[in-house]
């Protein structure tokens, strides 16, 4: 006989990714504003500079240890996060912060999806279940002109940009405890900055003129960039690729709060969308733990 129970802690690790989560949230705005100013790419790669200077400079007594694995993860994992970020903020300038973010959040689903895809690793039932409901959300939310069967063309990017997010998500995890924190993520930092400005030319954007609001916001992004990455690479040392994503699923939900500060408005079919979306995401990465009736007589009962 047996008995199915969920457990749910929070350890200092988790905790510190809760803070990050909120606080990214508030970045698709700014990121937004900064798509006024700037192409993508040309954004994104200033952006990333700036976070490798930063971590670089905090890092100097380290850096001379880095490894050839260290260099190999960094790289990896760097042209992910370049992949997705520019293309979520190439999106972003055809649809709103909170559409942006609940799309975005479709990389928790899609991380299962990947590792099957990729690891041969067969998602669970309640995986499954996740990913139908949060495609299901995605219809509904992404859906221009109310046709429920067509994704736009802000949509569909973005949407590639969650899926370059969920491999940062599998990747970090894959190396998380075999590098050095500080030294992979100033390759992967620095890594997405040159593949950012490498793909301007190639998608025909010029420099733009670089202005005190641009530089005020690469610079911030950039330092809250490298905060970001410290941390996940840091705490996902302990905490496991489905646990860190279900804590990210708190992303578009304070995104979609700021949005609605800051005057966005989405329709009700869009906000149901968006709870799918969110409830896809929890479903995916929710796990029944079952214990044998013999553990649970041996153990005390818990309150």
């Amino acid at each position: 006989m047996r008995a199915s129970r969920l457990k749910f802690s929070i350890s200092p690790q988790e905790s510190l990714l809760i803070l990050i989560t909120m606080f990214w949230g508030g970045t698709f705005l700014a990121v937004q504003y900064a798509v006024t100013l700037s192409g993508p790419f040309f954004f994104v790669g200033l952006r990333f500079a700036t976070a490798a200077l930063a971590v670089a400079l905090l890092s100097l007594n380290v850096l001379r240890g880095i490894t050839w694995l260290e260099v190999k993860a960094g790289v990896a994992i760097g042209i992910s996060i370049a992949l997705g970020y520019s293309l979520q903020t190439w999106g972003l300038q055809s649809i709103s912060s909170s559409k942006s973010a609940f799309i975005t959040a479709m990389y928790v689903p899609l991380v299962p999806l990947l590792q099957w895809l990729c690891l041969g690793r067969m998602p669970g039932l309640m995986s499954c279940t996740g990913i139908v409901l949060a495609f299901i959300g995605l219809i509904l939310l992404a859906g221009p002109e109310d046709n429920l069967l067509a994704l736009g063309e802000g949509e569909l990017i973005t949407l590639a940009g969650a899926l370059a997010i969920a491999a940062e998500i599998i990747l970090i995890s894959a190396w998380a405890g075999k590098v050095d924190v500080r030294r992979v993520t100033v390759v992967q930092l620095l890594t997405a900055s040159v593949v950012a400005f490498s793909c301007m030319a190639p998608a025909g954007e010029s420099i733009p003129e670089l202005s005190p609001s641009l530089l005020l916001v690469a610079a911030g992004l950039g330092i809250f960039s490298a905060i970001i990455q410290v941390t996940m690479n840091w705490a996902q040392r302990s905490v496991s690729p489905t646990r860190a994503t279900v804590i990210y699923t708190g992303e578009p939900v304070w995104a979609g709060i700021f949005g609605r500060l800051a005057g966005e408005r989405l329709p009700a079919l869009a906000l149901l969308g968006g709870v799918f979306i969110v409830a896809g995401v929890l479903v995916s990465e929710l796990k029944l733990k079952k214990r044998k009736k013999a553990a649970l007589d041996a153990a005390p009962e818990e309150s």
